[in-house]
């Protein structure tokens, strides 16, 4: 780890001198997600979308090498997770956890204008909160710091457009399932695991808007060039 840390710090710095323009930009996301499950022999959940416009903050360094080609990297925080309820009992549960990600992408279009980017994420997930509710009433909820629940770390894909005056639409799928399902969970005395047959991969479509670039105000539009004001 600590080799390919180092490795791309150097190739990060080497990128950074040939870049022609370097530039930081801030903004937060609305998302709409859900989850593919894997259940073993049970029955899958009902997917319920999920809406989370709070607490989602971006900042992204950007290497711009022409006006036609970039990269970018930065750090997230991210509220994320997703509903699921079984159609029998109709037991409805919210997971979600709060992640640290840090994204590495490419980006190929107009830099000033309209783009097209990917990339991959690594996050580290802080805070996970559990809810569950029984015919539309809450029956149990808690949150955990660092929780054995769910992975040490996720790995993610994303792929989006950047619009005139900093509008963003991003489509995001989780590689990492979202619980642990070796977790143990002991109950009077009882020990389970309570994923070990529910495998959930969270994606997600998000709609942002950049509202800052280098600490200034973003976009003022001029003809097809946007610049800060």
């Amino acid at each position: 780890m600590r080799k390919i840390i180092v490795a791309a710090f150097l190739l990060l710095s080497v990128v950074t001198l040939k870049a022609q323009k370097f530039y930081t930009t801030s903004s937060g996301e609305l998302i709409l997600s859900m989850a593919t499950f894997e259940t073993g022999e049970l029955a899958a959940p009902q997917n319920i979308v999920r809406f989370s416009p709070w607490f989602n903050l971006q900042s992204l360094g950007n290497l711009d090498f022409n006006r036609n080609v970039g990269l970018f990297f930065g750090l997230n925080v991210r509220n994320v997770g997703f509903i699921a309820e079984d159609k029998e009992t109709h037991i409805r549960k919210k997971y979600r956890v709060y992640d640290l990600g840090i994204p590495v992408g490419l980006k190929l279009g107009a830099m000033d204008w309209f783009f097209v980017y990917g990339g991959y994420e690594f996050e580290l997930p802080f805070n996970y909160k559990e809810k569950t509710f029984e015919n539309e009433v809450r029956t149990d909820n808690f949150n955990v710091w660092f929780s054995d629940r769910v992975p040490t770390f996720y790995h993610s894909l994303f792929v989006g457009f950047q619009f005139p005056y900093g509008t963003n639409l991003k489509f995001k799928y989780y590689l990492t399932p979202f619980h642990n399902p070796d977790f143990i969970e002991t109950i009077d005395g009882v020990k389970t695991k309570p994923y070990e047959n529910f495998k959930a991969n969270v994606f997600y479509l998000a709609l942002s808007f950049t509202m800052f670039k280098n600490g200034s105000v973003y976009y003022k539009h001029k003809g097809h060039k946007a610049e800060v004001y």
